[in-house]
């Protein structure tokens, strides 16, 4: 997180004043999640809010989660190195097993508990998505992997935000585990990958710009 810090410190007069604006409140967001390990609602939260920074577009929940989608492939596609994919094989490779094969990160299995779909489409649905990630991940299709995580993920934060879930409730501890420790590990590198690759991923967009009222 220092390191993070340093670098952006160090570059920031390379970028545009709304692209230090994104990386500033990201890495703000970053801070305070590594401070709530015994909190993981609010850990998550704190997380999810870096990640809408970093890739802030004013948009609708559906276009969010769309554009969430772009910004995901575009990262990836910018990481030369292979950072993400060191970390998807490496020590997230068991979380995300784990993340898969949870019934709690699809929304159709909350869609047929809401009565807004059948129990046969459910299962349908949630078969079919599991088969395509499992897929995924015996032939190593990372990007597939990782969209396939923050469809999970999503699907988790608007249970939260909703009010769908109960503080601290033991029925979301697993998933809540996972996610946290997926995203805490997976923000610091879009972030610098952010920031070793301005020119092209800066939108020069605002996005909730710092205003002061007198």
């Amino acid at each position: 997180m220092l390191l993070l810090e340093e670098i952006f410190k160090s570059r920031k007069n390379e970028f545009s004043e709304i692209y230090n604006l994104r990386i500033h409140r990201g890495l703000s967001w970053l801070k305070k999640a590594n401070e709530l390990d015994d909190d993981l609602e609010l850990q998550f939260m704190s997380l999810w809010v870096a990640l809408n920074a970093i890739h802030a577009q004013d948009s609708t929940q559906v276009e969010n989660e769309q554009n969430l989608s772009q910004f995901i492939q575009s990262i990836f596609q910018k990481d030369i190195g292979a950072k993400i994919n060191h970390l998807l094989w490496g020590k997230l490779h068991q979380p995300i097993l784990q993340l898969f094969n949870n019934c709690y990160v699809y929304q159709e299995f909350w869609d047929y508990q809401n009565q807004k779909i059948t129990a046969l489409v459910c299962q349908q649905g949630l078969e079919r998505k599991k088969h395509k990630l499992h897929t995924a991940l015996e032939n190593k299709l990372s990007v597939d992997i990782l969209q396939g995580v923050f469809h999970g993920l999503y699907t988790l934060h608007h249970q939260l935000v909703q009010g769908g879930a109960t503080y601290n409730s033991a029925v979301n501890r697993k998933q809540l585990q996972d996610s946290c420790r997926i995203l805490s590990s997976l923000m610091p590198v879009f972030i610098l990958l952010l920031l070793e690759n301005a020119q092209s991923m800066d939108s020069k967009k605002p996005f909730y710009p710092l205003v002061q009222v007198c």
